[in-house]
């Protein structure tokens, strides 16, 4: 760490100082430093200040987002920039995908960041704390719960990577007078006075008015901020405690669930719905899963579409599916018949799973192995005699008895030779059917996977 800035305020530059120390002891002492630049003048301050304080330790990246015709110039500019500092410097073009142009950009922004970060990284962020009142009068405005209004952590740790925003107790008029001291160069990005986008809008139009009637309303703001952040991991203790006592990240127990205040019931379902993702459902979804889905009848197999997944209640079970799961029996293209040979210790693949034939107690005979034998789509209306089990009975009956869930059914096979049912093929293993072929010291296909 170099012992001066020069020409910086010795006042400003103990302030700034003392607050990296504080916040980089969060860190591994191991740790390195990625620090996103854009060119703009929070970003290249915190470059030259990082590099100061940590000449050997950071490295920079560009995320060219080739939204703008001088957006490889900026790239060059940065580049020249960092090497001026002996920086290393990475550029990286990403392509934008449609929809919300800036929830897309800062997704395509996000992905290359995660690309480049290695193990020991930490991902530098020049966010002050104008842009932290800014984000939370846009959560505000959008509707935002608790988990929102948290807007930007000082040190935010996700799951494969860290944020450190060591800027965002600094006003933007303070990092002005500290670019000016420190004559640091930066672009103008013409898209930061568009207010066609919610945060030019915001910080152009908005910003004056508010201010103007509450002159410190910034830093009120970033303190809300802050305020949320405690409430918010009161929450998140409170909502451990919900899952582990109702459920899973698959499944729910809806009589558990029940038991919760209304209010409890649906901040579990927002997180429980949110699951890895960034976002949380809105009101409205968390609304529809509780009405739509929840409160139906038992057997009206109701369901929901939300970011990807089905959500299903089976009895008194909630579950998340995937659509391959949820969709299978429409897109899965079922053979009504098949002939298949089996062989001891030798695997094969039905729609319910993976089996090997191994001896067993009581099974089928030995004459079978080997033979042409018929595995059939379950039609409906059939009925089993279950080996141990008195008398014949529906096979609809049986499937229901043993839960096996609607979403999985259009898997089950029936075995048999010669018009007689050997067994059936199901998700949770072959049943043995009562026959002339069952015999002691037998065999049976088992579920291996």
């Amino acid at each position: 760490m170099r012992s001066t800035l020069p020409a910086f305020n010795e006042v400003w530059q103990r302030q700034f100082r003392s607050g990296v120390l504080n916040q980089i002891q969060c860190f591994p002492p191991e740790s390195t430093f990625l620090i996103g630049c854009s060119g703009g003048m929070d970003s290249m301050l915190l470059l030259h200040l990082m590099s100061y304080l940590y000449p050997e330790k950071i490295r920079a990246i560009y995320i060219d987002h080739q939204l703008q015709k001088n957006s490889a110039d900026w790239a060059q500019f940065v580049s020249d920039q960092c090497a001026a500092l002996n920086v290393p410097c990475i550029v990286e073009a990403v392509k934008v995908q449609a929809g919300n142009l800036e929830h897309q950009a800062r997704t395509a922004r996000y992905q290359a960041y995660s690309k480049h970060l290695k193990s020991n990284e930490i991902l530098v962020l020049a966010h002050h704390q104008q842009d932290q009142a800014e984000t939370l009068i846009l959560r505000l405005l959008s509707g935002a719960g608790v988990h929102g209004l948290v807007a930007m952590k000082q040190v935010d740790v996700r799951e494969k990577f860290t944020i450190w925003r060591p800027l965002l107790d600094i006003s933007r008029e303070q990092i002005c007078q500290w670019a000016t001291q420190l004559n640091v160069q930066n672009i103008e990005d013409p898209t930061n006075l568009d207010t066609h986008y919610d945060r030019a809008w915001c910080r152009h139009e908005l910003w004056s008015v508010l201010q103007k009637r509450y002159p410190k309303m910034q830093q009120a703001l970033s303190r809300t901020s802050y305020l949320m952040q405690d409430a918010d991991e009161i929450l998140q203790e409170v909502l451990q405690q919900d899952l582990a006592l109702c459920g899973s990240a698959t499944e729910l127990d809806l009589k558990k669930l029940s038991q919760l205040s209304h209010a409890r019931q649906r901040q579990l379902l927002s997180a429980w719905m949110k699951g890895q993702d960034t976002y949380r459902p809105c009101f409205e979804m968390v609304e529809r899963l509780l009405h739509e889905v929840i409160a139906s009848k038992s057997d009206a197999q109701a369901a929901l579409h939300w970011n990807q997944y089905y959500y299903v209640r089976y009895q008194q079970k909630l579950f998340r599916l995937r659509p391959e799961e949820y969709l299978a029996e429409k897109s899965e293209s079922n053979i009504s018949t098949k002939v298949i040979r089996l062989e001891l210790k030798n695997k094969i693949e039905v729609l319910s799973g993976q089996y090997v034939a191994e001896t067993a107690k009581i099974g089928l005979s030995a004459r079978l192995l080997g033979k042409e034998l018929n595995l059939v789509m379950r039609q409906g209306g059939e009925k089993i005699h279950l080996y141990g089990r008195i008398g014949a009975w529906p096979l609809k009956k049986a499937i229901q008895e043993a839960q096996i869930f609607p979403w999985q059914r259009h898997r089950i096979q029936i075995l048999s030779i010669d018009n007689v049912m050997l067994g059936v093929f199901t998700p949770k293993g072959f049943w043995l059917a009562q026959s002339e072929y069952c015999e002691v010291g037998g065999w049976q296909p088992n579920l291996i996977s």
